[in-house]
């Protein structure tokens, strides 16, 4: 108990620290962040997983979801692609909260700095999308994480 304990809080303290990141980041930052995450939103979608709906997914299917982008993250940073591994994080800790409550509030921060960025994430968002010839898609939050007032 006392491993999976410190494992979990591991996993809190991950989010946490995206969210300061982000909160202490110039605004351009925090747009490219936002447009990362609205890329892999699209690129799931293409694939038939929407994202947004990660809590309503099979426990099963999150696990593997999961694993996956863990996998792939090392990947882009390994290749120094860091900007949409960040994306990818975001869907990530998105993904860990629906397992495991005590993500949410660092998530919840996280997205509520990504959904008031500038315009310009958006329309940066929607380059990398058509540059990968994928459908426009627009950037929210997973259902139940949306940031609260």
């Amino acid at each position: 108990a006392w491993k999976q304990e410190k494992g979990i809080a591991a996993l809190v303290d991950e989010a946490q620290a995206l969210a300061d990141k982000l909160a202490a980041a110039k605004p351009h930052v925090r747009e490219a962040h936002a447009a990362a995450a609205q890329f892999w939103a699209g690129y799931f979608m293409d694939k038939g997983q929407d994202v947004t709906e990660l809590p309503l997914w099979p426990e099963a299917a999150v696990k593997r979801f999961v694993n996956a982008a863990q996998t792939r993250i090392a990947a882009l940073r390994k290749a120094r692609d860091y900007d949409s591994s960040d994306g990818l994080a975001v869907w990530l800790h998105s993904a860990r909260a629906v397992t495991e409550p005590r993500i949410a509030p660092p998530l919840r921060e996280i997205w509520q700095l990504l959904l008031t960025v500038g315009p310009n994430a958006a329309g940066m968002g929607q380059d990398l999308l058509t540059e990968a010839g994928l459908p426009a898609t627009v950037l929210a939050a997973p259902k139940g994480f949306e940031p609260q007032d």
